[in-house]
């Protein structure tokens, strides 16, 4: 007879994140976690990676996966974001489904929903920004995305400042199985300081340059090295053009040194001491077409 286990309704599982670019995915994993994990900003697909952020609850832990924004890809770039996003599906427990309501991106979306319904899993619907839209409206969006997929259900919220997060968990929780947690208390991430730091120095070039630059910018940590008081950390920007990489070093090296200052900022918080930050600019000719390159930078 097979052994029963007893898990004190501790439930456990995981939970993929997918949307639209700029849904807000990174947002609320970083609302969830209670601190930052996913790099955020205004531009869409800022996220490339699948994310995992592991959610501590007396009762439950969860593991987040933030994936990157899906949208109708061509660039090999983008395509292979939009593959890194889909595959988590078939691997999770839940489905949390994003949308954003003030500036929906219904083309994304509805190619999202017909993804799920390939999948046997069960799909929470987080309609995001409501704090940007009248009460009225938020019924109209409940009333629309009830006739277009049966979702476990749909929870309205503002990842930003928090509203309705509970209410997401709560829901999350009805429907994960009991189960010992996958990770100690402690952990919150499977990713290494490493990823981290090239992610915060990405950051800061979506932040800090135009609207193209930062799609063509890939970041690799050549050398990460803790010492006593200080960790030394060299890092290259690659870009893939000429053009860019003058963009992103500025007028008389301004530009690389703010982007540099702000990242140095960001990592040391994360890392509890002083960091020696060194950045280089390589031009790396058209990577993001090119499927070897995009494999090679770590993407």
């Amino acid at each position: 007879m097979e052994k029963q286990h007893d898990f004190n309704g501790f439930k456990s599982g995981f939970v993929a994140l997918v949307g639209a670019p700029n849904a807000g995915k990174s947002t609320l994993l970083n609302k969830l976690l209670g601190e930052k994990l996913s790099i955020t900003s205004r531009k869409p697909q800022t996220t490339r990676h699948r994310i995992l952020g592991v959610v501590h609850r007396p009762e439950m832990q969860l593991v987040f996966v933030d994936t990157p924004g899906v949208h109708k890809a061509s660039r090999a770039l983008n395509v292979r974001m939009v593959d890194v996003a889909l595959t988590a599906l078939g691997d999770v427990d839940v489905v949390i489904l994003m949308t954003d309501v003030y500036e929906p991106d219904e083309e994304s979306d509805a190619y999202l929903v017909k993804q799920l319904q390939k999948v046997n899993r069960p799909v929470i619907l987080g309609l995001n920004k409501v704090d940007r839209i009248k009460k009225p409206e938020v019924l109209t969006h409940i009333e629309k995305w009830r006739g277009i997929h049966a979702f476990h259900a749909i929870v309205p919220l503002s990842a930003k400042h928090g509203d309705q997060v509970d209410t997401l968990l709560a829901e999350i929780a009805k429907i994960m199985p009991e189960g010992p947690p996958f990770y100690p208390e402690d952990v919150i991430t499977d990713l290494p300081e490493r990823f981290f730091v090239a992610e915060m120095v990405r950051e800061k070039i979506f932040r800090l340059t135009g609207q193209e630059i930062p799609y063509s910018t890939a970041v690799t940590v050549d050398t990460f090295e803790r010492e006593k008081k200080l960790v030394h950390i060299e890092a290259t920007i690659h870009v893939e053009r000429d053009s860019q990489k003058g963009i992103i070093i500025g007028k008389n090296g301004s530009k690389l040194k703010s982007i540099g200052e702000e990242a140095r900022y960001a990592i040391e918080e994360m890392v509890g001491k002083k960091v020696f930050l060194k950045l280089f600019v390589r031009v790396e000719k058209n990577w993001c077409t090119d499927t070897k390159a995009i494999r090679r930078l770590g993407i």
